[in-house]
C-alpha cells in the first residue's frame, strides 16, 4: 500500500493571536504540493510566528512523525499520537483511529495551548496538520 504522509507544524505565541501577524498566520496553507519523498518518510513542514510564518520543509522518518500507521490488509488505520504534554489548562483527548481505503484520504489537525509552570511567559500555541493518503 502506498502510503503519502504530510506534516505541518505552525507554532505561535499570544503575540499573534490578533492584527496583522494573525492575517499572515491565518493565510498559512493547510497542504503543500508534495515533492518525491523516499519510501518510509513523510514530507515535514514547519511554519512559526519567529520565522514570518514562512515554511521550512524537509523530511521526517514516518516513526518520528506525530501519527501511527499499520497497514490492514485492505485499510489503512490512522491513529494520531497525543501525548501527554502537560498543557494547561489540561485537556483530555483520546482521538480514534481512522481505517481508510486504498484512494481515501484525511486532513488531522490537533491544537496545542502551553503556558510555563508558574506563568512567567505568556501563552504559546500549535496546530499539528496532517495530510494522509
Amino acid at each position: 500500500m502506498d502510503i503519502t504522509v504530510q506534516w505541518i507544524k505552525t507554532s505561535w505565541t499570544t503575540q499573534s493571536r490578533g492584527g496583522e501577524v494573525s492575517v499572515r498566520r491565518n493565510a498559512a496553507p493547510l497542504g503543500f504540493s508534495l515533492p518525491q519523498v523516499p519510501s518510509g518518510f513523510a514530507r515535514f513542514v514547519r511554519m512559526s510566528e519567529r520565522d514570518g510564518f514562512e515554511p521550512r520543509s524537509g523530511q521526517k522518518n514516518l516513526r518520528e512523525v506525530g501519527v501511527s500507521l499499520r497497514d490492514e490488509g485492505d485499510r489503512l488505520r490512522v491513529l494520531a499520537r497525543v501525548y501527554p504534554l502537560f498543557g494547561l489548562p489540561p485537556r483530555p483527548r483520546k482521538p480514534l483511529a481512522v481505517r481508510l481505503l486504498s484512494g481515501q484520504r484525511i486532513r488531522w489537525q490537533l491544537n496545542y495551548r502551553f503556558t510555563s509552570a508558574p506563568g512567567i511567559r505568556g501563552w504559546s500555541y500549535w496546530l499539528d496538520t496532517f495530510n494522509i493518503s
